[in-house]
């Protein structure tokens, strides 16, 4: 499917508002969950799962609920926060292939709860694959089955209870569609020549490690970089810890008690009394308020440190490749060639530049690049860091010929 096919979804499509067979129940009970899965035991083929999660809302990214849909079994709504033994679950699913919609998201959260896939066919990247500009799921849905899919409470907070009908309807209908969309994509993709690019695809997500929390996660407030005073950086350290460690206790997100721009605003000249933090904009909220020294002592923290930051971290490569001119500008030009070489390719092969090579991938193989690599170094270079066979095959000949010239 090219761009231009795909591009605009059909003008007539049919509404899905609820589920085919109704709404069905939350499982909240251990006989519930045994009930369910003795059910979808029953069924056939592949589960299609999704999940809803309560970001923006709650601590961490977590499920509150799963969405299950087999053939012949009908589809099923779990409550995991409500059970505490998910043992028969875990021993049912993990023996079964899934189909998911945008697996990064869901996995570690099934992960937590110790549910893991033999096999996974991810229907928005196979999207990309087939170059499909936009692959959200009720675009994909649009496009390739003429459904056009209920999309109201994608971002609401899951770990209300009870849940209300209409959120129930709309979790159902979102793993409803998968084994047709399964069906559809794959079809395209087996018409492009692209199914074992897939695979491999799959392959790999299914077996990413989870992200893990960076050693220093308070070096993504946004604006930071910019900072170079090593007592700001230590305010902003202790803001954002004792945020973080507040926000867990409380199982609350942590933007809800303080957001990042008000911790931002605390660093040009760093507040020393409760009136003069609650000046700051940022700290005019109820909760900013009730917890005005709680944020007074983080700030004094900061400002008695004696293991003060640096300004910044050298971890090899820099992230931002605007730096690159003044610090390796050979590599800076290497990637500005094989930018545009992979920008060619993409266009060839309709398939977005980020699914062609992880980008990383590429920063890292031009800040490394030795003069005159051959096409086998290119491609052993590539394989080491984790780049797929397919990526390989049609990436490391051209990259060679960029990089050498």
């Amino acid at each position: 499917m090219s761009s231009s096919e795909s591009s605009t979804p059909p003008a007539d499509l049919t509404p899905l508002n609820r589920p085919s067979e109704g709404i069905p129940e939350v499982i909240n009970t251990p006989a519930g969950l045994r009930r369910a899965v003795r059910t979808l035991h029953e069924g056939s083929g592949d589960l299609a799962v999704d999940t809803e999660r309560a970001s923006g809302f709650r601590y961490g990214q977590r499920a509150f609920l799963i969405q299950i849909r087999r053939p012949g079994a009908g589809t099923w709504l779990i409550d995991p926060e409500a059970l505490e033994d998910l043992e028969v679950l875990q021993e049912f699913m993990n023996e079964q292939s899934w189909i998911l919609h945008a697996a990064s998201q869901d996995l570690p959260c099934l992960h937590e709860l110790g549910l893991y896939p033999v096999e996974l066919y991810d229907t928005e990247l196979a999207g990309r694959l087939a170059g499909m500009p936009r692959v959200g799921l009720g675009t994909m849905v649009a496009e390739l089955l003429g459904i056009e899919l209920a999309k109201e409470h994608s971002a609401v907070d899951w770990s209300t209870r009870p849940l209300p009908e209409s959120w129930l309807s709309y979790a159902a209908l979102d793993v409803e569609v998968l084994h047709e969309l399964r069906d559809a994509i794959a079809k395209v993709l087996e018409e492009q020549g692209k199914t074992e690019y897939a695979r491999q695809e799959f392959e790999f997500a299914r077996t990413m490690p989870d992200p893990q929390p960076s050693d220093e996660p308070w070096r993504k407030l946004p604006g930071l970089a910019r900072i170079k005073r090593r007592k700001q950086l230590a305010v902003a350290r202790e803001l954002w810890l004792a945020r973080d460690a507040l926000a867990r206790s409380r199982d609350v997100a942590p933007g809800k008690l303080l957001n990042d721009k008000a911790i931002m605003a605390t660093l040009p000249q760093p507040p020393r009394s409760v009136p003069a933090l609650l000046q700051i904009n940022g700290f005019h909220g109820r909760s900013a308020k009730r917890d005005a020294p709680r944020w007074l002592e983080a700030i004094g923290r900061g400002l008695a440190s004696t293991d003060l930051p640096e300004p910044s971290v050298n971890r090899g490569m820099p992230q931002n490749v605007r730096s690159w001119g003044d610090k390796n500008p050979k590599a800076a030009e290497r990637l500005g060639q094989a930018r545009q070489v992979l920008a060619e390719l993409s266009e060839q092969v309709q398939i977005p530049t980020e699914n062609l090579l992880t980008p990383r991938f590429l920063r890292q193989l031009c800040w490394d690049a030795s003069d005159g690599m051959q096409v086998e170094e290119v491609a052993e270079f590539l394989r080491n860091l984790g780049a797929r066979e397919w990526q390989i095959e049609l990436v490391a000949s051209p990259l060679a010929e960029a990089l050498s010239s």
